[in-house]
């Protein structure tokens, strides 16, 4: 039996920067199912930090986190955590009115942003449809981020391991059980780790984890996302292009070293799982290709999918289980896990150990009851 004062289950971006800060206050035991960190969500996500998804919650909480990347701490990670890259959120002729929410709602969180016409989408992208029939208008955002998210695994599990602490991979779950004031984990391979306080960042898995501790269930959905990779014609420079999206959420584009991500924005409905494409998805996003765009795809190099896993008011969960005493939920992330990691991790901080909700957070239209887990049972009593 190997002791701890923090027991974490997942080595996403989730559990691996919550451990960073549990870090500074005890021993923690970091548990990952699989033999690489990050495998399923955080390792398959586009790792774009933007105010154009979520709520206002999510956004606040992705304002918080901005500054982490930009200037990490101190010997942090030896390479950058995040670049610029400029955000288009664009909109046929029926979806203004949804333009012009969303710009009034992402106003809230950067004065970065303007309306650009037909001419300067072709600018910017000139492989968009614009048009009576096609793009009209677009949000223009120069302030996102794009995320480098294996340094951002690496340097969290690197300050983890610096701490004393530790990351276990390949340890996969098979039963949780409650031993006085501990919570006792044993393992397919036989091993088992007890604390105080388990923390259950398990992603798409977190009700099955629950489930196996006699947890009541949070009522996770998990949804497969589809990407396609394509290389665009010879001699099309496309460096340069931002994060195209459209506002309704039905298609998003961006180049990723010499080639082209599209997805359609799927959310098709799954069991935990190691997600892959399937065929009408992939041929979906395709046709978004050709329905926003000019571009010729004649191949297509790579697809992949990924989970994202939402509670029913899709705002990332962290807090104690009412039903359970010292089992830690930290769950829900659904596509924005990346971008508001620093700041889940700084709420987990203060939920676990008693401390003072982080202030800036507040500031920035966050509470506590928003966030703890309570709300979601409430809301179904």
């Amino acid at each position: 039996m190997t002791g701890s004062d923090f027991l974490i289950i997942g080595g996403g971006i989730a559990g691996l920067s919550a451990a960073s800060r549990l870090a500074r206050h005890g021993k923690v035991v970091l548990l990952e199912a699989e033999d690489a960190l990050g495998y399923h969500s955080s390792g398959r996500s586009v790792t774009f930090s933007h105010f154009g998804i979520g709520n206002a919650a999510v956004r606040g909480l992705t304002a918080h986190s901005r500054s982490f990347f930009e200037t990490p701490p101190e010997r942090f990670s030896p390479t950058p955590l995040c670049r610029t890259q400029a955000s288009l959120y664009a909109a046929t002729e029926e979806m203004l009115g949804e333009l012009d929410l969303m710009h009034r709602e992402i106003s809230h969180f950067t004065d970065q942003t303007h309306l650009a016409d037909a001419s300067e989408i072709r600018a910017r992208c000139p492989v968009l449809k614009t048009g009576p029939d096609a793009l009209v208008s677009a949000i223009v955002d120069p302030s996102g981020l794009r995320l480098d998210a294996d340094a951002l695994l690496q340097s969290f599990a690197r300050e983890v391991r610096a701490k004393g602490s530790e990351i276990l991979t390949g340890r996969r779950i098979l039963s949780i059980d409650r031993a006085g004031t501990d919570w006792r984990v044993g393992t397919e391979a036989g091993d088992e780790y007890s604390a105080p306080i388990l923390v259950n960042a398990a992603g798409a898995w977190a009700d099955h984890v629950a489930g196996l501790a006699h947890v009541r269930p949070l009522g996770l959905e998990p949804m497969r996302r589809t990407i396609i990779a394509f290389d665009p014609p010879e001699g099309t420079h496309i460096a340069d292009w931002p994060f195209v999206h459209t506002v309704r959420g039905d298609f998003y584009m961006l180049p990723e070293s010499g080639r082209l991500l599209v997805s359609p924005v799927d959310e098709v409905p799954s069991d935990p799982c190691d997600a892959y494409p399937e065929e009408y998805d992939i041929a979906l996003a395709a046709s978004r290709v050709e329905e926003y765009t000019n571009l010729p795809l004649r191949r297509i190099a790579h697809s992949w999918a990924g989970l994202r896993s939402f509670v029913a008011d899709r705002v990332p969960t962290a807090g104690f289980a009412p039903d359970a005493p010292g089992f830690f939920w930290l769950a829900g992330q659904g596509g924005y896990g990346l971008q508001t990691a620093p700041a889940m991790a700084e709420i987990v901080e203060a939920l676990v150990t008693g401390g003072d909700w982080p202030s800036k957070i507040t500031g920035l239209g966050v509470t506590r009851k928003e966030i703890e887990p309570g709300r979601l049972f409430a809301a179904n009593s």
